[in-house]
């Protein structure tokens, strides 16, 4: 059954869901359009149960649903306000300050703590 959530329920749903950087892949892949796990797996070098399991967050969190077609599940964005949400947030620029010092001991981001991630 769906419901409707707060403003600060979506928000944190979202931030849950894009956390991780594998996970957060996987909705910039479904912004193309719909899309099968095997799919996504071959595209993102992953493996399909990687996939399957990084597809639960966004999906438990709303942001996906799964298309039951034939015996495959197809997965999309739960809705085009979404998908234009979200491409509006990727186009979005950032005020980053190269200088401060990271935050994350295991900081995975390509350049944000030096060029191998981390703690600067």
């Amino acid at each position: 059954m769906l419901t409707v959530v707060s403003r600060q329920d979506v928000m944190n749903r979202l931030g849950r869901a894009m956390a991780d950087p594998t996970r957060s892949r996987i909705p910039l892949r479904l912004l193309e359009g719909p899309v099968y796990p095997a799919e996504i797996a071959q595209g993102l070098g992953l493996t399909r149960s990687n996939v399957s399991n990084h597809l639960a967050c966004p999906r438990d969190c709303g942001i996906v649903v799964a298309e039951l077609e034939g015996r495959q599940h197809r997965y999309e964005i739960v809705d085009a306000h979404l998908a234009l949400a979200l491409n509006a947030l990727v186009e979005t620029t950032l005020a980053v300050d190269e200088n401060a010092p990271c935050l994350d001991v295991q900081c995975p981001v390509q350049g944000c703590c030096g060029s191998e991630g981390g703690r600067r």
